[in-house]
C-alpha cells in the first residue's frame, strides 16, 4: 500500500493527476493545497477560487484534503528571489525555484512526517527508475506540446524518489475528457499563463507596488559604449526586446545586454543577439551527481525553444560551460538552460553573466 498527498492547485491537471492515483484502489490518497500568498500577494490572484476549486474535486473524490500555509516560505525562497534577481538586472524563472524548493521541496518533507511516500503533481513529465544504478530519472511527457520536464531539472534524487507525475503517458485533450467524464468543475478551466503572484504578467506593477521602490533610471548604449538615450530601469527590460525601447530609430532595434554595475542597457541589431556559449551555476545532473569530460546533448535557454545541439563541460563543482553547435538568440541571465539525450533530461543550471 502506497500513501500520496496530492498537490491540488484548483486546476483541471492536478484534478485528474488525484483521480488517477485514486483509481489504483491499494493506494491511500489525500489531497493538499498549499496557501502560498500573504494579504499583499493575494489581492492579485484568484486564490479563493482555486482552493473552491480543489475543495470540490477532493469532495467528489471522496478524499480528505488539508491546507497547508507555505507562505512565510514561499515569499522567502521564490518572491523574494524573483524581486532580488529583477533588480541585479536578470530575467528569474519563479516556477523553476518553486518547484525545487516548495512543490518537492518543503511540500515532501511535510508529507513525510505526515505519513506520506509521495506528492503527487499534476505536471506533465515522467519519472523512471534506473535498475542497474538505482538512479531516478525525468523523461518527457507523452504529450510534447505539454512536456515540463524543463522546470523539474533542479529536482535531487532524494526528491524524485518521492514525487509521483501520474499524467506522464497522457494528452492534454484525454486529461480534460477524464475531467469531464467525472464531472469535474475544474474540466473546462483555462490553464494559467502567467506567473502565478503576478496579475495579468504586469512584472514591472508588481516590483513597483510590491517592493514600494522606483526603478533607477541609466543609459542606453550603442555596442560600442556610446550613450544613446535614458532607460526607465533594467527590470523593465528583456534581453531580446525589440518593443517598447524609448529610442528613434530607422531601423529595428533590440536589448542586446544589461550591466547592473554600470546600470546601462546595450543596444544593436539581431544579429548583437547571437552567441554559441553560455556560462550556467546552481547546475543538477539527474543521472549522475557530475561530468568529468564533456558531454554531447540537445539544449535550451527558455521553454519553449527549439533545442539546439551543444557541448557540456563542467568546470567547477557548481559551474558549467555549454557550447551550442549553431549560435542562439538572446540567452538571459537568469534563466535556466536545460539539456537532454534524447528523452531523457540530463540536468540544467542557471545561466550567468559571466562572458567567456
Amino acid at each position: 500500500m502506497k500513501k500520496y498527498l496530492s498537490a491540488m492547485s484548483g486546476g483541471v491537471d492536478s484534478s485528474v493527476a488525484t483521480q488517477l492515483l485514486i483509481y489504483n484502489t491499494s493506494n491511500v490518497v489525500a489531497g493538499v493545497t498549499l496557501s502560498l500568498f500573504d494579504k499583499k500577494l493575494s489581492k492579485t490572484c484568484s486564490v479563493l477560487n482555486d482552493l473552491n476549486d480543489a475543495k470540490d474535486v477532493a469532495k467528489k473524490l471522496h478524499i480528505e484534503h488539508f491546507v497547508l500555509d507555505f507562505s512565510d516560505y514561499f515569499i522567502t525562497y521564490v518572491v523574494n528571489d524573483f524581486i532580488k534577481t529583477y533588480r541585479l538586472g536578470n530575467t528569474p524563472n519563479p516556477c523553476v525555484v518553486c518547484n525545487k524548493k516548495i512543490k518537492f521541496g518543503k511540500l515532501i518533507d511535510e508529507s513525510i512526517s505526515f505519513g506520506y511516500d509521495y506528492v503527487a503533481t499534476g505536471h506533465y513529465a515522467k519519472i523512471e527508475k534506473d535498475q542497474a544504478d538505482g538512479r531516478y530519472l525525468i523523461k518527457r511527457a507523452k504529450d510534447v506540446n505539454k512536456d515540463q520536464s524543463y522546470v523539474l531539472y533542479p529536482l535531487s534524487q532524494h526528491q524524485l524518489s518521492h514525487a509521483a507525475l501520474p499524467l506522464g503517458d497522457l494528452r492534454k485533450d484525454e486529461v480534460r475528457d477524464i475531467a469531464a467524464q467525472f464531472g469535474f468543475i475544474t474540466a473546462d478551466k483555462t490553464d494559467s499563463q502567467d506567473i502565478c503572484f503576478i496579475k495579468d504578467g504586469d512584472y514591472k506593477t508588481f516590483l513597483k507596488d510590491y517592493t514600494g521602490t522606483e526603478e533607477q533610471s541609466g543609459y542606453f548604449i550603442d555596442t560600442n559604449g556610446s550613450v544613446l538615450g535614458t532607460h526607465s530601469g533594467l527590470s523593465n527590460y528583456t534581453i531580446g526586446q525589440r518593443r517598447g525601447i524609448e529610442l528613434q530609430a530607422n531601423k529595428p532595434i533590440y536589448v542586446t545586454n544589461k550591466d547592473y554595475q554600470s546600470n546601462t542597457i546595450t543596444i544593436g541589431d539581431k544579429e548583437n543577439l547571437l552567441s554559441k556559449t553560455l556560462v550556467a551555476e546552481n547546475i543538477n545532473f539527474i543521472p549522475f551527481d557530475g561530468i568529468s569530460s564533456s558531454i554531447k546533448v540537445s539544449a535550451k535557454t527558455r521553454y519553449k525553444q527549439t533545442e539546439t545541439l551543444a557541448l557540456v563541460s563542467q568546470i567547477d563543482t557548481d559551474k558549467i560551460i555549454v557550447e551550442f553547435e549553431n549560435p542562439v538568440s538572446a540567452i538571459t541571465p537568469g534563466q535556466s538552460v536545460v539539456f537532454y539525450d534524447g528523452d531523457y533530461l540530463i540536468g540544467g543550471g542557471i545561466i550567468t553573466n559571466e562572458a567567456l
